[in-house]
């Protein structure tokens, strides 16, 4: 018999609408049972979590972080349950369940901590002599009630990137999740029950895909955070102009290998794993890999070796890196970009074949410069070699792009990095590493079609709040 798992509603946990069975994507068995809102409950979820606004907004610091600090200290409590959920619902891995729980863990925690110190700035306002005695202080106060749309890929550590800067800024949210991957949410909506957050501070429900054009849409939830896909993300931007929208969508992120770098074997590694952990569902997952031509050969041998190690198979084998992807439909278009890709003249190194949901690690190498593993998102185990010439050559491949999430560069050389920061048009460069870094509290997002606004923690309560002026006269200064 499955679990079921209840939405959070006006602060309780309770069932109702139309119940779904989760199922794992690995063998397809059942792994918990969750429910649709019905209409009536959609208005409900909206209008509690509007109605919570001024209560949310009234709280103490104190208050904000002491609820912060109990989800954290839940998830810590549970941190064993919440991986077997996550890889179950997900098929991730359980060794990348793990660390998604502890991430989410250190996304609270930050909260908490950016909570206690979200105080606002101080200005003279006598610098000129018309403003003599006076002085402003200013603070930033909640926008509105906040519509979080969450995906699949990190269904908890993503859920507490929308609600946990919701809660430190005072700003109340309904959350939807991925109806793929509801659970984590919901099993989160329970720590967060038990909390003295006021009721409808934070509603984790999930509403049917018809109906969330109406939510999208509803004047009562004046900012919307989504995290998805392209298409879906720039569709509720155009929908709603006059709110405040903020979207992390996608990638096809690039590993540069720099001329200088000596530690290909380092390198290989990292990008064998960072372009396969997850099943590649990752928007900073590597996807090209650019390297030098005279490292070309060597490295490309290299890399084929790491890849071709990762084990994959069942998710709840700890040993296991690669798992499937989330469905069918993945599988089925990840296969027929690698088949088009080949047909296209690509050579396919390693990988390539398919079991059930799951894609084999693949490396393809001399790939047209029009095919979709170089142009568009795979979203799946698949890295492509791309020689370059220069360096300048290597950071125009990365401009090419369409999309501009972030950027890994394996070199040790500081103009490098410096040079890099400034000329590549991405939310992030990370030097020595891959792209797939990310530390949670640090600002995060992409331009151009990988979005609008940052998240991590401090720069997504900015994005939720707006400054608003107090001017203090008559003061003797």
């Amino acid at each position: 018999m499955s679990t079921t798992y209840g939405h959070l509603i006006a602060g309780k946990i309770r069932t109702g609408g139309d119940a779904f069975d989760v199922t794992n994507p690995y063998d397809g068995r059942v792994v918990g049972q969750a429910h649709y809102l019905t209409e009536a409950e959609t208005e409900e979820a909206i209008a509690t979590t509007a109605a919570a606004l001024p209560a949310t907004r009234a709280l103490s610091a104190a208050a904000r972080a002491a609820a912060l600090d109990a989800i954290y200290h839940g998830l810590e409590a549970r941190a064993d349950e919440f991986a077997e959920v996550i890889s179950a619902e997900n098929g991730k891995p359980i060794m990348w369940a793990k660390g998604e729980v502890a991430r989410g863990i250190s996304t609270f925690r930050w909260a908490a901590e950016e909570a206690r110190r979200f105080s606002g700035d101080l200005q003279r306002l006598d610098t000129d002599s018309s403003a003599a005695g006076r002085m402003a202080i200013i603070r930033r106060f909640p926008r509105g009630a906040v519509l979080g749309i969450s995906p699949f890929n990190f269904p908890l550590n993503l859920v507490a990137h929308k609600i946990a800067p919701a809660i430190a800024a005072g700003a109340p949210i309904l959350l939807k999740p991925a109806p793929k991957t509801p659970l984590s949410a919901l099993l989160l909506g329970e720590i967060i029950a038990e909390t003295d957050l006021p009721p409808g501070a934070v509603t984790i429900a999930i509403v049917p895909d018809a109906r969330m054009s109406e939510v999208v849409a509803d004047p009562r939830l004046p900012v919307v955070s989504f995290t998805g896909s392209e298409r879906v993300g720039w569709m509720i931007k155009g929908a709603v102009p006059n709110k405040h929208v903020t979207l992390e969508l996608g990638g096809n992120a690039a590993a540069i290998i720099a001329p200088d770098y000596d530690d290909l074997e380092w390198a290989a590694q990292r990008i064998a794993t960072f372009g396969n952990y997850q099943a590649g569902q990752s928007c900073i997952g590597v996807q090209r890999v650019l390297v030098p031509r005279s490292a070309y050969d060597g490295f490309a041998a290299l890399l084929v070796e790491k890849v071709a190690a990762l084990k994959t198979g069942d998710p709840a084998d700890p040993e296991v890196v690669v798992g499937p992807v989330i469905d069918d439909a993945a599988a089925d278009r990840i296969e027929g970009w690698i088949s088009e890709a080949v047909a296209g003249g690509a050579d396919l190194l390693t990988g390539g074949e398919r079991d059930g949901r799951t894609i084999a690690p693949t490396v393809l190498a001399n790939a047209a410069d029009d095919a979709k593993v170089l142009t568009e998102e795979v979203f799946g185990p698949v890295l492509t070699l791309v020689p370059y010439d220069t360096l300048d050559d290597a950071f125009e491949l990365v401009n090419a792009s369409r999309f501009g999430l972030q950027v890994g560069i394996f070199t040790r050389d500081l103009q490098v990095a410096y040079t890099a920061h400034r000329e590549l048009e991405v939310g992030g460069v990370v030097i020595g590493d891959v792209p797939s870094f990310r530390a949670d509290q640090m600002p995060y997002g992409g331009v151009k079609a990988s979005g609008v606004g940052r998240e991590g923690l401090r720069s997504a309560m900015d994005d939720f709040t707006e400054e608003r002026v107090l001017v203090l006269t008559g003061l003797d200064l």
